[in-house]
C-alpha cells in the first residue's frame, strides 16, 4: 500500500475514534446527531492523517495521534472564533 494512503488511512481511523467518543457523548446526553458534521471532522483527520505522514516520514503511530487530536485542535479553534450573540443594553 502507498505510504501516504495509509497515512491517511490511519488519520481518519484516529477521527473516527474521536467520533465515536462525541457520538457516545452525544447519545448519552440524548442530543440529536448531525452526522454530516462527523463526516466532515473524519475526512479532515484523513486530510490531517496523511499530511503528518507525509512530513513525519511515515510514523504510524503518529499519524493516528494525529487524526485524533487534530480535529480537536480545530474544533477548539472554530469555536474560539465562532461569532457569539452579544446583548447591547442602553
Amino acid at each position: 500500500m502507498d505510504p501516504t494512503l495509509f497515512a491517511a488511512l490511519l488519520g481518519g481511523i484516529g477521527g473516527a475514534a474521536r467520533g465515536l467518543v462525541g457520538l457516545a457523548k452525544a447519545l448519552t446526553q440524548k442530543r440529536r446527531l448531525i452526522w454530516s458534521y462527523w463526516l466532515l471532522t473524519v475526512f479532515i483527520a484523513i486530510v490531517i492523517g496523511g499530511a503528518t505522514g507525509i512530513v513525519f516520514n511515515f510514523e504510524p503511530r503518529l499519524s493516528v495521534l494525529a487524526g485524533y487530536a487534530g480535529t480537536d485542535l480545530l474544533e477548539g479553534i472554530y469555536k474560539s472564533f465562532k461569532a457569539q450573540k452579544v446583548l447591547v443594553t442602553k
